[in-house]
C-alpha cells in the first residue's frame, strides 16, 4: 500500500504480520510500529521512497510482502508493485500480495492491469 493509506489500515498491516509469524516466516520487517522498517529504495527521476509492506525471510529465501487494498492512487501502487517484483526476481527472491475480503477484486484487476497475472494473492 501507498504511504498515505499506512496510516489508516495499520490494523490489517499488524494482523497480516500475525499471519506470516504463524506460516513460519522469520526475521519479519514492516513498515509500522514495533518492527524494523525493511530496507528503502530511492526512485531517481521523482525522489519518492520505495518501501516494501513487509519483508521475511523463509527457508533462506528473501520474501517481499505488500497489501493490496484500494487507494486513490492506483497507478503509484503499480508502479511500486513493478519495481517490488522486478527486484525480487533480481535478487532471487520472492514478491507477494496480501489482501482481505472486499478488495479481492482491485487486487485481481491490479496485478491484471500490470501484467502480474501469475502473482496469486494471499487472501486473509
Amino acid at each position: 500500500m501507498i504511504k498515505i493509506d499506512k496510516s489508516e489500515n495499520t490494523d490489517f498491516l499488524e494482523k497480516s504480520i500475525q499471519y506470516l509469524e504463524a506460516t513460519g516466516f522469520e526475521d519479519i520487517k514492516a513498515d509500522t510500529d514495533g518492527f524494523e522498517s525493511p530496507k528503502s529504495y530511492i526512485r531517481k527521476e521523482t525522489g519518492n521512497k520505495i518501501t516494501p509492506d513487509i519483508t521475511a525471510t523463509k527457508n533462506g529465501r528473501k520474501y517481499f510482502f505488500e497489501i493490496g487494498l484500494k487507494t486513490e492512487k492506483p497507478r503509484l501502487l503499480k508502479s511500486k508493485w513493478l519495481f517490488l517484483d522486478t527486484l525480487s526476481r533480481m535478487n532471487s527472491g520472492i514478491f507477494r500480495i496480501i489482501t482481505t475480503k472486499g478488495h479481492y477484486r482491485f487486487t485481481d484487476t491490479m496485478l491484471e492491469d500490470i501484467n502480474l497475472t501469475n502473482k496469486t494473492p494471499i487472501k486473509i
